[in-house]
């Protein structure tokens, strides 16, 4: 016997099936699948057929296009259903659970890749068998034919390749009427439960993608820190409190693709005996107190990731040299210890010091200043990023709201343009306060000028502004503020660009439209 699977078209009618059932039956082909589908006013007809000699396939689509109103009679390699149950199969193949459906009877139906492994066998061998034959310890799918089902149910499962520990949910399968009609088992490894737990528990990678704003200042140093973070030599982060200098050292250990942990210290926080052990750690017995086994420093805890020594003007200059044996030697020895371990560790440095000036105090070490200042990024004081200020606000204010449980707030113009006008001495941490205050303010959904107003013994404004008081005395209408905020964000993006044109365009206005901005707000071209 022969097999064919034919594709026959035609215009809908009624009797059509009858036909092409009866022509079938005449040659002596038995069908054994057939699905027909409507399109318009067209009958599409699939179907797969045994066919006995001497008929052969020739002649049976010979006498199928003999029947009236068809337009093609062709042969195919795949019945719809075979693709729509092939396309169901690698979506459940690519699911990481495993996955085992029975039919009412309790044989297999349906079994995915990751339950196959863990019965340790191929599909085919599978499909069709009962799961009573099976003997699968410990397995309540067959429940479901006849109960409720269940949800994360412990289950030890024994077979030839060893003993596996799951988290098993079941239910019944109903069709239309609600009748049961099999059942479908989840299994989720215990294993890889306890790995998703570790991973939720590890603090959150900051990428560059998930730092804020598009000023070209930001760019231009994310694009520095993007090509450096695949390289070894320190890099020292300059700037100012609160421009984000621990959330760059984190995307830099992001991008650098190191396996080890990103381990920051505050070299600030702690007293210097402290932070020697801190950062070397301490052998057993070293001191009063010390742990019987010893403590590993953070050198030894970021091997193969990112140590970011945060605020090192701080260090004391009686540790600076111990700092620099290990920078240069890369081998560590813990306090009252003997043993030197090698370290591979990349360093990443941050300060809001100037250490020239320090160094020439005699406040610094040189040698230490020279080793840490290979490469020196220095991240932008928001003041210098007025356009990064919205994006930023925005953020802060949605995460606000989250957890504040209020609803999505904005806003306002003037309440944006006042945030451009300040000064920002505390940069991103200020601005993110002044947010959270304007946010419990705000009765309602916009938050308006009056409700942002910024810690006392703010900084006096930008060059060129008139003077302000706390709350910025509202002495301008808020027309007024919004000018400012327009002038300042045209200007600035008027000297980044060749031309005019290239500003609109960078703006997502018109040409038109910034010339009579320009015109309006006063500012000069230059030509």
């Amino acid at each position: 016997m022969n097999s064919v699977k034919l594709q026959i078209s035609g215009t809908d009618r009624v009797g059509i099936v009858a036909n092409i059932a009866t022509a079938m039956s005449d040659r002596r082909a038995n069908i054994l699948s057939m699905e027909v589908e409507v399109v318009g006013d067209r009958a599409i007809v699939y179907l797969e057929a045994q066919i006995t000699p001497p008929l052969d396939i020739a002649e049976l689509l010979a006498g199928l296009r003999t029947i009236p109103s068809l337009t093609e009679v062709s042969r195919i390699h795949t019945l719809p259903l075979e693709k729509r149950e092939k396309r169901v199969q690698i979506v459940l193949d690519n699911i990481s659970d495993g996955i085992l459906a029975v039919d009412e009877a309790g044989e297999i139906t349906m079994v995915n890749q990751v339950a196959r492994e863990i019965l340790g066998t191929p599909e085919k061998a599978l499909i069709g068998l009962s799961l009573r034959e099976l003997e699968l310890s410990g397995s309540r799918i067959l429940d479901c034919l006849t109960g409720p089902g269940y949800r994360q149910v412990n289950r030890d499962l024994i077979t030839e390749r060893g003993r596996f520990q799951f988290l098993a949910t079941g239910k019944p399968i109903r069709d239309s009427l609600g009748q049961v009609v099999g059942a479908v088992e989840i299994l989720k490894e215990l294993r890889e439960i306890k790995e998703m737990a570790h991973a939720v528990s590890q603090p959150l990678q900051v990428t560059f993608r998930e730092i804020i704003g598009s000023s070209p200042a930001l760019r231009d140093v994310i694009s520095i820190a993007q090509k450096l973070a695949r390289t070894d030599p320190v890099v020292s982060l300059r700037g100012e409190s609160g421009t984000g200098k621990e959330l760059f050292a984190s995307a830099i250990h992001a991008e650098s693709g190191r396996p080890g942990p990103f381990v920051p210290v505050n070299c600030a926080a702690l007293p210097e005996t402290l932070l020697e052990s801190e950062l070397f750690g301490y052998a057993g017995g070293a001191f009063t107190g010390a742990r019987r086994e010893g403590k590993p420093g953070l050198f030894e805890i970021a091997q193969d990731g990112t140590l970011f020594l945060d605020e090192i003007a701080e260090i004391p200059l009686t540790l600076q040299a111990k700092m620099l044996r290990v920078l240069q030697e890369r081998r560590v020895r813990r306090i009252g210890g003997t043993r030197e371990m090698p370290v591979n560790v990349r360093i990443i440095t941050a300060t809001n010091k100037n250490l020239e000036r320090m160094m020439d105090q005699g406040l610094f070490r040189e040698d230490l200043y020279y080793r840490i200042n290979v490469f020196q990024i220095q991240i932008p004081a928001l003041r210098e990023r007025i356009e990064d200020i919205g994006p930023l606000a925005e953020h802060f204010l949605f995460h606000l709201n989250s957890t504040l449980g209020k609803t999505a707030q904005r806003l306002a113009p003037a309440a944006l343009a006042k945030l451009a006008g300040h000064r920002w001495p505390g940069n991103i941490r200020e601005l993110r306060n002044v947010i959270e205050r304007a946010s419990i303010l705000c009765p309602g959904a916009v938050i308006e000028p009056e409700q942002v107003f910024f810690a006392a013994g703010a900084s006096p404004p930008l060059a060129g502004e008139a003077p302000r008081g706390d709350a910025d005395q509202l002495c301008d209408t808020l027309g007024q503020q919004v000018d400012q905020f327009e002038r300042q964000i045209i200007a600035q993006r008027l000297q980044l660009s060749g031309s005019i044109r290239e500003a609109a365009r960078s703006l997502g206005v018109s040409h038109t439209t910034l010339l009579n901005k320009i015109k309006k707000l006063g500012l000069a071209v230059a030509r």
